[in-house]
């Protein structure tokens, strides 16, 4: 049983880092001055775009490998459930037609929240650089 728990984590740090690492690869091809000029139209300081892409790329590629997971899982969860507020919520929770709903934003925090409380999983870089008896 502890291992199909360990094997359900890894495909769930998988999904959620290579969701957001393709999601910063595309803030940062797409023109991040266009994210940012998005941020603020939103009410939020444009540089906010950058910090967000960054967290998005380099957390992804963190997420996959298992590293930081905790620490990136939260940030995270913060980045969706403020996208969720500003952007998302207006539309509804499936969308109104013109904007995808926050269906899949929930879910993705659930996952986010889930890999924060999860154990160091068997198959993640925190499990063999901080390796301790509790994990």
């Amino acid at each position: 049983m502890e291992r199909s728990n360990e094997i359900g984590t890894f495909i769930l740090r998988v999904f959620l880092g290579i969701t957001f690492f393709v999601h910063g690869l595309a803030k940062f091809q797409g023109g991040i001055e266009n994210t940012a000029g998005f941020f603020d139209s939103l009410g939020l300081p444009p540089f906010t775009a950058y910090v967000v892409a960054v967290i998005e790329l380099v957390g992804g590629l963190a997420m996959v490998l298992g590293l930081g997971t905790r620490v990136v899982a939260i940030l995270f969860a913060v980045i969706l459930a403020v996208a969720t507020v500003k952007v998302k919520l207006a539309a509804g929770f499936l969308g109104n037609g013109q904007m995808a709903g926050y269906e899949l934003d929930l879910a993705l925090i659930v996952i986010a929240i889930y890999l924060s409380l999860a154990k160091k999983s068997l198959f993640a870089l925190d499990h063999v650089l901080f390796r301790s008896k509790e994990a």
